[in-house]
């Protein structure tokens, strides 16, 4: 085992999430790299100060060049607002120091380009923040797909929905400025990418995306609330199977509305986040009588499970994702080779956004690179 000093640059909701992975992964998954919480950055000096005590940084800064110069930083992790991304990860590649990056990756579509350059000129680990995915039922129900169990794919449905922002009189604020906070900048990347990684890749959509509350309690809105897509996939029967994605934050009810149903030509997946633990599965190879779908709760025989518990149907939660996501940044940076999702994979998910918006402007059937 040796150590690797680990610097978090922003301090909030998702920064306390990556130092309590870091905190964590090395006991839950007996990773060869020890993570050391060695320093953290934020807006300001006594921000920064304020969670280096919180969360057992050895050392504050108050700017990130300092944390992202500093030699005894060996691995970064970018937890700010989007429009810093590409300027941090550029200076750590340009050290060659390995970058774990939250989506979305960058605050336009030229960042993710750019960061994906830097990223791969440098030849750094480099991996985006697409936690969900990484739940075991999640895992377990690409490795049904990938084992054929349910046959070739016919149709995807996914959503991301929640309801931080249904009532109209919930004051602007930082959400309501800026396309990367927008519900097509901030939700939909998770379930697009989702689908990228249970389907594969999307050759053509048309989508629709709409600001419903115009205005909110002290000031305007810039972004918008929801947005719906029709897309065909690259893999599939008939050519590609059909998809359809529904993002919102405005869907009144809905917390963690992280869901997908997958249908096959031998059977169908159905996952909702907000019953994590949980995957049901309809295979056609029992009789008529007692065909139907099944609760599988997930274990210690799904993917990374046995680590966190040895009782089945005792369960993950969400911070676990963010341990599996850690050891996962741990795996690229000591075996040298790529874990997904890479920059690369995040730039994906950033295109068919891109395509997205633009199919919402003009009205029109949008179609993506091979």
């Amino acid at each position: 085992m040796s150590e690797i000093g680990i610097g978090i640059i922003g301090g909030g909701y998702m920064g306390k999430a990556h130092a309590v992975a870091m905190a964590s992964v090395g006991a839950v998954f007996d990773t060869a790299l020890r993570p050391r919480l060695e320093m953290v950055s934020s807006g300001s000096a006594e921000s920064a100060e304020r969670y280096r005590a919180a969360y057992g940084f050895n050392r504050a800064a108050g700017d990130w060049q300092e944390l992202v110069a500093d030699p005894k930083v060996e691995a970064i992790i970018i937890a700010s607002p989007q429009a810093t991304h590409r300027a941090i990860a550029e200076a750590a590649f340009a050290l060659k120091k390995p970058v774990l990056c939250e989506k979305p990756m960058g605050a336009s579509l030229e960042d993710s380009r750019a960061m994906v350059a830097a990223a791969e000129k440098s030849g750094a680990a480099n991996m985006v923040g697409f936690n969900y995915i990484r739940t075991p039922a999640s895992q377990f129900a690409q490795q049904l797909i990938a084992e054929g169990a349910i046959g070739e794919i016919t149709w995807f449905r996914g959503e991301h929905t929640e309801d931080f922002l249904a009532d109209p009189e919930t004051p602007a604020n930082w959400r309501t400025t800026g396309d990367a906070n927008g519900t097509m900048g901030d939700l939909a990347p998770h379930m697009i990418n989702a689908a990228l990684a249970l389907v594969g890749p999307i050759r053509s959509l048309i989508a629709e995306v709409e600001t419903v509350h115009s205005t909110r309690p002290g000031g305007t809105v810039s972004n918008d609330d929801q947005g719906q897509m029709m897309c065909r996939f690259e893999n599939g029967a008939g050519g590609g199977a059909m998809g359809q994605m529904h993002f919102s934050r405005i869907a009144t009810g809905r917390k963690m509305g992280y869901a997908y149903e997958i249908t096959g030509t031998k059977g169908a997946i159905r996952f909702d986040q907000e019953d994590q633990n949980a995957l049901w599965l309809y295979t056609t190879d029992e009789p008529e009588a007692t065909r139907g779908f099944r609760k599988i709760l997930t274990g210690p025989a799904h993917p990374d499970y046995l680590p966190f518990c040895q009782g089945p149907g005792h369960g993950t939660g969400y911070q676990d994702q963010i341990i599996i996501e850690a050891k996962d940044f741990l795996h690229a940076i000591e075996t040298g080779k790529p874990v997904w999702p890479t920059f690369r994979d995040g730039l994906a998910v950033n295109e068919i956004v891109a395509a997205a918006m633009a199919s919402s402007k003009s009205r029109s059937w949008q179609t993506l690179d091979a």
